[in-house]
């Protein structure tokens, strides 16, 4: 299947306390969203559509403006990826070290499944507890997965999930959610430790450190 990516890149940056967009924050030299474009071409995929904040454009793409929630933004990405891309990935620009690929592995495992996500076993022992604190119960942490992205779409199914109402939308974390009530079939792909998300000053530096430590991380 032809696909098209959609580099979600609308967030404020507030966490990080960066005075800018996250995506467009300085990172070892270049804005953060660059890492991943590199990481995208590098994959073979050169249909990006990029959701950006107001007033915001990155030369050489198609950017549309983010919506008031990530998966909005998501959905406004998708009306603008092209036509005849059969499958779409949703990337987060605040994970700048992914490699390509985990891109080429997510959107391969589409050919048995509607969705697929790039995730990262636990390797912490995870407790259940209430309001009060009060542990109720350890879960089984073999069968527990850390959802990252890129996820990977067949673009109807993702279509189909978004089309929903601005409530139920809000509350979406990932898209692959959405498939999930929906009825679809999403598996996971295992991502390498570094994919991990750039929140705070600390990933700020860390992501500083790894890229500085290794320039052909790609």
């Amino acid at each position: 299947m032809k696909a098209a990516a959609l580099l979600v890149a609308a967030g404020s940056g507030e966490r990080l306390g960066a005075g800018r967009p996250k995506a467009f924050v300085v990172l070892a030299g270049r804005p953060m969203l660059d890492w991943s474009l590199d990481a995208l071409a590098a994959a073979g995929i050169t249909d990006v559509v990029i959701a950006v904040p107001d007033g915001h454009e990155v030369a050489g793409h198609v950017c549309v403006p983010g919506g008031a929630t990530r998966s909005a933004s998501v959905r406004a990405a998708l009306a603008a990826a092209p036509a005849e891309a059969q499958a779409v990935l949703v990337h987060d620009a605040a994970r700048p070290l992914v490699a390509p690929d985990l891109f080429r592995r997510t959107a391969q495992a589409l050919e048995h499944a509607d969705a697929a996500v790039a995730a990262a076993r636990m390797t912490d022992t995870v407790k259940e507890a209430g309001p009060d604190h009060v542990v109720q119960c350890t879960l089984d942490r073999s069968r527990l997965w850390a959802i990252q992205t890129p996820q990977a779409f067949r673009r109807a199914t993702l279509q189909a999930a978004l089309d929903v109402e601005p409530d139920l939308l809000a509350r979406a974390t990932d898209d692959a959610w959405l498939v999930e009530r929906a009825g679809g079939r999403v598996v996971v792909v295992e991502a390498p430790a570094q994919n991990f998300k750039v929140t705070t000053p600390d990933d700020l530096r860390v992501a500083e450190l790894l890229l500085g430590s290794s320039p052909a991380h790609l």
